[in-house]
């Protein structure tokens, strides 16, 4: 099992930083009483799973009491992977998020009180030798890089690709983020063996497939989409929904949606639908 802490400074990014934790498959839960930390822990542990349950917990001063060093210690001693990340920020960078948001700080007092307090308060956990990250000067891209490097996270192992077969006259699919028309290939539908298979059918696939241009757009469509994947991690983007239409969605864009998912599902985490199939 794989416990993370985020903790910290309030209003140095522990939020973001579970949000994106979350991206990475981990189980967040924000500000949990240290009492009921242990109970979680046992709870995971009774569960079985194909893969280590990955748990992510961000605890703040609300939730550190006096002792939690004894506490961190206890936890640190249970058979777990277990990290401590610490985010802060200057106090200048703090004291200016709290008045953007126009939020109260958790200590019930004035915003520099709270902080100058804040950082009295969790100076102790420095003992504990946690990763720090200074967020003062980061965007959240940023953060997300740092903590995949603490966490030993690959940004590709994070990233996910579906594609999607439709026809156009159903409508094009709102979630899209790159639509590709194939309605240029010959279509199977005037062909009277074909006109009642799909894509998914062989006779269909290799006639769709084995005509020249259904192979130049699939070499060059795989390109281009190469060559985009990498710059959308870099942007943070951890999903891509490539959609295929043809016009009803039966042949030409079921059979070149396939081709393409088979391609992509060696190197990425990715998932294959066909939008209009329920109507066959």
């Amino acid at each position: 099992m794989e416990l993370t802490i985020i903790t910290g400074m309030s209003g140095a990014g522990k939020s973001t930083a579970l949000k994106f934790l979350e991206d990475f498959g981990y189980h967040c839960v924000d500000n949990l009483p240290s009492e009921l930390i242990k109970e979680l822990i046992n709870l995971f542990s009774k569960t079985t799973s194909n893969e280590p349950h990955k748990i992510a917990l961000g605890m703040d001063i609300r939730n550190l009491k006096s002792n939690f060093y004894e506490f961190f210690e206890e936890i640190k001693r249970l058979d777990l992977n277990f990290k401590i990340i610490y985010l802060h920020a200057s106090t200048e960078k703090l004291v200016q998020r709290y008045k953007e948001t126009r939020r109260q700080h958790p200590l019930h007092t004035s915003i520099l009180e709270g902080v100058l307090k804040e950082i009295e308060l969790l100076n102790p956990l420095k003992q504990l030798n946690p990763y720090v990250i200074d967020t003062t000067h980061i965007k959240p891209n940023q953060l997300k890089q740092k903590l995949e490097r603490i966490l030993n996270k690959n940004a590709k192992e994070n990233f996910t690709m579906t594609i999607i077969s439709f026809g156009f006259k159903y409508g094009i699919p709102t979630d899209a983020d790159n639509i590709f028309d194939v309605r240029f290939i010959e279509n199977p539908f005037y062909i009277q063996d074909l006109k009642h298979q799909t894509g998914n059918d062989e006779a269909v696939k290799s006639f769709v497939l084995e005509k020249e241009p259904a192979k130049a757009f699939l070499e060059k469509s795989i390109d281009l989409i190469q060559y985009l994947i990498p710059h959308y991690i870099r942007e943070n983007k951890n999903s891509l929904i490539i959609a295929i239409g043809c016009t009803g969605g039966q042949h030409r864009s079921v059979a070149i949606a396939n081709y393409i998912y088979e391609f992509f599902k060696k190197d990425y985490n990715a998932a294959l639908s066909h939008r209009e199939l329920f109507r066959y």
